[in-house]
This record gives structure tokens, C-alpha cells and sequence, in this order.
């Protein structure tokens, strides 16, 4: 299996000569190039195999120190598009500009491409193992490689570029049980090579503990969050290191360096090498690099990019993003990594007396106030150590930060959810509330 790299386009460097040739002091080139090669799965069966290409380039210029922004997806005119760029520079104000200096970096591709006969393979696989043991269920999902090419040039003499494959799928079973509908789901990302039975071996374990409905009185409970569901909680924590938030006092952390600010068997990091969601340079070309926020619960780094980290006086952390191609960089993250722990998910679950496993949730993560009220997608009652069944129309209410502080418990089965990687966990303090036992 080898990667798939797209050949460099003569193009960007066009653009920087012709932006300082009508007028730009500065600029910079960042274009993405992607092959999606997705094959679909629908009751059961194969439904449809797809291949897409997609070209974005982006130009921004500086004229006098105002910026100005432009973006061309597919094919382009280099001149308008730089004469578009220029134009709204004059609408802005000055700014300070900061560009990476004169390099040439040599990145080695990253994943591998797999044939789509391998992905059609993956899906009927797990499918088959499902089934074989509920032949009542439909499955659905879709299985992908996708490859990027990321370029980044600027007048400073800047030519950085990578290629990245990544394998991805998502398989879902749905269950119709008279009037009661179950769908439980599941997925990976991978570098080199999906695990088809992992996946439906994950899938056919929630249909096993949800095979009869039970109820939960509604109490304060300890809760077991999954690896999938547990990314809800790191959202916040997320947003809480966010440098642009400490500079607008919007994070509780702002001036908690060195102290402690969740519970101590928790660190909590990014690393540049690990995962799918390894990346060598951020969108401003700076090097990405390792580093470790929260050490044994104790906060010692927050990210930026680098007009935060001129602010900050800590320099950027190379964790400058664009959220969309027509977007500034701002600061974010590329991968987020929780340390785990030693506790098998089954040991985690024994540890229960009397508790609630969440695996799926509606809704997203409560933002940076830390406060939230979700609805159980999927969740389980636990009584002395042991899964009773599933639980429904249930609500988990309560505060990330105190839940974080309150920690019992720390698997060692951490796996990707998107770009997060963290074990299960069991908490403390937060509420349960069941319509069942509440009369509704």
C-alpha cells in the first residue's frame, strides 16, 4: 500500500509574484488538495462507491500592513484573485505581520492508501459478524481513504508541504424491537489499516447490554463515560486552554499556571507524532510540536497562534489553524490527548454498585462555562458490578469542571473520538434525571 501524493502546482508561487507586483508588502499561499474515495453501505448491503476531488487555495496579502483575504476553490485566475485580495486590504486596518521565515522542510507522507476493494472487504466483514450473531439488525455505515495535500508559501521564503491518508469508517446497527427502536454506533480512524472485526465486536457488546430496557431512579450517580462519549467532557477542557481565552479572561484557568485544576491522575497533551491526527506545521507554517498542558492535574501550558502568543509573551505553540479556508488562524488544536490509565473497561464497570454507563449522547460538548444538560442517546444501568440493561429517556446534568476534580476512575482502553484521544472514565457529581421516574 503506498500514499497517493497530488503534484505540486506552479500556481501559489504566481500569486506571490504577482501580489508584490501590484502592491502587496506581504503575503502568503495556503492551498489543500483532497482525494475522498468513500464506499456506503445500506441495509446491510453495498449501496455506492464515490470518488471526489477538491482544490481550495487561499490568498492572503498585506498592503502597508492591512490585510486582505481571498479564496478560490477549483480552478482560478491568479490575476483576480489577487486583485481581489488587494481590494479588501484597503477596507482593514494595519496590522502586525508575522510570517514564518525562509525554509524548506522535507515532511515524510503520513498513511497509506488502501484499493477500494480492501474498503468494500472492511464493510462486509463487519457487517457479517454483526449479523451472525443479531440477524435481525440493518446495518449501515460507510468506509473511506482519504488523502490531503497541504501546502503553505510565503514571501519570506516559506515552502512547506505534506501529504496525509487517512483510513476512516463508521458502522451503525439498528434494532426495531416492536415499538422500541435501538441504534448503536461506532467508528475508527486509522492510519494504515481499519480493524473491521474490533469495530464489530464494539457494536455487538452495547447490542448484548442493551438486549432488555430497564429503569434508573433519579439520583446523583457515579457515571462510567466511555471513550465515545467521554469527548463531551474534554471540549470544554479544550476551550478552557485556548490562549485567545485566557487573553479575554473568558477562561477560569486564566490564572491557575501551576496549580491544580482537575484531578490528579489526569495529563493531558498534544503530540505532533501520535495518531491519525499527527501534523507536522499549523496553518502560519509554524513546526508543531509536544506539549503537555495538565501534568498529574496540575496546569502548565495553555496554545496559541501567534498573534495570541505575542500577547501572551509565550510565542505561538505552532497551534495555528483556520476553523474554514476563508477564515483567519485562530487557535486550535490538532490532536488532543488524555494519558490512560490501567483499568480494563470491564474492571471500570465492576467498580459499580450502582451506576449508569453513558456510550452515546445528543447534543455537544457545554462550552466553557463548563454547565450541561444532555439527553442519554445510549446509556446503561449498572447494579452491584453488573450491566442490567438499557436505560432510556434519561438526562445527565452537572458541571465538567467539578466532574474532572471528582474523578474515581481511568481506563486503559483510550481510543480516537474525531481528533481526541481519551480512555473511559467513571465520575462523580452529576445528576440523573429519568422522565420514567419522574411521572412524564
Amino acid at each position: 500500500m503506498t500514499s497517493y501524493q497530488f503534484p505540486l502546482s506552479s500556481k501559489p508561487e504566481e500569486l506571490l509574484e504577482l501580489a508584490i507586483k501590484f502592491g502587496a508588502t506581504s503575503a502568503e499561499v495556503y492551498q489543500s488538495r483532497s482525494l475522498s474515495r468513500p464506499v456506503f453501505f445500506e441495509a446491510n448491503r453495498l449501496k455506492q462507491i464515490e470518488t471526489s476531488q477538491a482544490e481550495g487555495t487561499v490568498l492572503r496579502v498585506w498592503r502597508n500592513g492591512c490585510p486582505g483575504l481571498t479564496v478560490a476553490y477549483g480552478s482560478f485566475e491568479p490575476k483576480a484573485m489577487v486583485e481581489r485580495a488587494l481590494a479588501l486590504s484597503y477596507l482593514n486596518p494595519p496590522e502586525i505581520v508575522e510570517l514564518a521565515e525562509e525554509s524548506e522542510p522535507k515532511f515524510p507522507n503520513l498513511g497509506s492508501s488502501v484499493p477500494l476493494e480492501l474498503l468494500v472487504d472492511w464493510g462486509k466483514e463487519a457487517i457479517t459478524i454483526i449479523r451472525d450473531t443479531y440477524p435481525e439488525v440493518l446495518c449501515n455505515g460507510d468506509w473511506e481513504c482519504d488523502t490531503e495535500t497541504t501546502r503553505l508559501i510565503n514571501t519570506k521564503g516559506l515552502d512547506c508541504h505534506y501529504t496525509d491518508t487517512t483510513l476512516s469508517c463508521y458502522l451503525s446497527a439498528e434494532w426495531v424491537r416492536g415499538e422500541d427502536f435501538l441504534s448503536v454506533s461506532d467508528g475508527q480512524t486509522k492510519r494504515d489499516c481499519l480493524q473491521p472485526e474490533k469495530l464489530a465486536q464494539q457494536i455487538i457488546q452495547r447490542l448484548d447490554w442493551a438486549s432488555e430496557n430497564v429503569t434508573l431512579p433519579s439520583r446523583r450517580a457515579p457515571i462510567l463515560f466511555t471513550s465515545k462519549a467521554a469527548d463531551m467532557l474534554w471540549g470544554t477542557v479544550q476551550a478552557a486552554l485556548n490562549g485567545k481565552r485566557v487573553l479575554e479572561k473568558a477562561s477560569p484557568w486564566a490564572s491557575r499556571i501551576g496549580k491544580p485544576v482537575i484531578n490528579t491522575q489526569l495529563t493531558v497533551y498534544q503530540d505532533p507524532l501520535a495518531g491519525p491526527y499527527s501534523c507536522p506545521f499549523d496553518d502560519e507554517g509554524t513546526p508543531t510540536q509536544r506539549r503537555v498542558f495538565i501534568e498529574n492535574g496540575i496546569l502548565h501550558n495553555f496554545y496559541s497562534d501567534r498573534a495570541t502568543g505575542r500577547s501572551l509573551g509565550t510565542g505561538s505553540t505552532g497551534n495555528g489553524f483556520r476553523p474554514s479556508l476563508s477564515s483567519y488562524p485562530t487557535p486550535g488544536l490538532f490532536n488532543f490527548l488524555i494519558e490512560p490509565g490501567t483499568i480494563p473497561l470491564e474492571a471500570l464497570i465492576t467498580q459499580l454498585d450502582s451506576g449508569l454507563i453513558v456510550d452515546q449522547i445528543l447534543g455537544s460538548s457545554s462550552g466553557i462555562s463548563g454547565d450541561f444538560s444532555i439527553n442519554i442517546d445510549l446509556g446503561y444501568c449498572v447494579k452491584n458490578g453488573k450491566v442490567t440493561g438499557r436505560i432510556k429517556d434519561t438526562m445527565v446534568a452537572g458541571n465538567v469542571y467539578t466532574a474532572l476534580k471528582q474523578l474515581v476512575a481511568l481506563g486503559n482502553d483510550a481510543d480516537w473520538n474525531g481528533s481526541c484521544y481519551t480512555p473511559s472514565l467513571i465520575v462523580e457529581g452529576l445528576s440523573v434525571t429519568s422522565k420514567a421516574n419522574n411521572g412524564n
